[in-house]
């Protein structure tokens, strides 16, 4: 896996995001009430305050609780919830030990099909079906992972041209498409609950 991802919006961060299957599953993971640039760039802040340059499953498992929070809660903190975030990270880095021994990108390298795929990033410590489905279309959009049945197992997120998610952001202008789909989207959401009321 290398790739140059537009993520962070961060040239460092993002080059970590294409490189670092773990780093790339962190940052899905993060992307949750912050902004998606925030979300991935930390990953890169998170090896940078472990002094490393990747992250490392079996090293963040193995942290110690209360320190790996420190960690992410340090000025600028990695979340909006840097405590809840540093256990879930380390929840995803202790499933990765125990079913792939660490290697986050065991998770998709054999899967024989999309829907196998879906199944097994679901099955991940803080992934719903959502981000699963998101980080699939990311996988075989942007990072070349398409077993068979790839774009229907990720549902709207896998179709092609289409600006709905992370996994369509390849740069300022794409960023913008899907900042102002996700706008329509909670604005017709807001609408319809509005015509319940």
């Amino acid at each position: 896996m290398d790739v140059t991802l537009h993520l962070a919006q961060d040239p460092e961060a993002d080059a970590l995001l294409g490189r670092s299957p773990l780093a790339a599953l962190t940052g899905m993971l993060l992307d949750q009430q912050i902004p998606m640039e925030w979300a991935f760039k930390g990953p890169a802040t998170i090896a940078q305050r472990l002094g490393t340059d990747d992250l490392d499953a079996h090293e963040i498992a193995a942290h110690e609780p209360e320190a790996f929070a420190a960690l992410l809660s340090q000025k600028p903190a990695v979340h909006r919830y840097p405590g809840s975030m540093a256990k879930r990270i380390q929840q995803l880095c202790q499933y990765l030990v125990e079913h792939y021994d660490g290697d986050a990108e065991a998770v998709w390298r054999d899967a024989g099909s999309g829907r196998e795929l879906l199944k097994r990033l679901a099955e991940l410590p803080g992934f719903g079906k959502q981000k699963a489905q998101i980080f699939l279309a990311l996988l075989g959009k942007q990072l070349g992972v398409r077993p068979e049945g790839w774009r229907e197992a990720a549902g709207s997120y896998g179709e092609e041209k289409s600006f709905r998610s992370v996994a369509d952001i390849t740069g300022p202008e794409s960023l913008a498409k899907v900042r102002a789909h996700k706008q329509e989207m909670k604005a017709a959401a807001k609408a319809a609950k509005a015509a319940r009321a």
